[in-house]
């Protein structure tokens, strides 16, 4: 999947390991791992749902966002870098057409 970042700043903060474990500390060996894995799966619907990375759509103030879990609280926030969204029948997110997604945030949104 492609994987591109919201900011010039996150993108800084994810160029490589080193980047990312001075900029998240404890939570940078989840971070790679969950990064690696969005960039190997082929689209969206082959992230897991199940623990650990526990892929799921957010809701309120992050709607259109998804997750994958990192530590406790912690999550990487992405969304689908589509335009237009592909959609289903139904209004909801065609998850196996997402082939690229934008990182958004490392946040505890709890």
């Amino acid at each position: 999947m492609q994987v591109s970042f919201a900011s010039k700043r996150m993108k800084k903060d994810m160029a490589n390991a080193a980047a990312i474990g001075k900029r998240y500390g404890e939570l940078a060996k989840r971070i790679r791992m969950r990064l690696e894995l969005l960039h190997h799966v082929d689209c969206l619907a082959d992230v897991p749902v199940e623990p650990p990375p526990r892929r799921h759509m957010l809701t309120g103030a992050l709607a259109g966002c998804f997750a994958v879990d990192l530590s406790g609280n912690w999550r990487l926030v992405f969304r689908p870098d589509h335009d237009p969204l592909p959609l289903k029948e139904d209004g909801g997110v065609d998850l196996s057409k997402v082939t690229a997604i934008q990182i958004v945030d490392v946040i505890d949104y709890h």
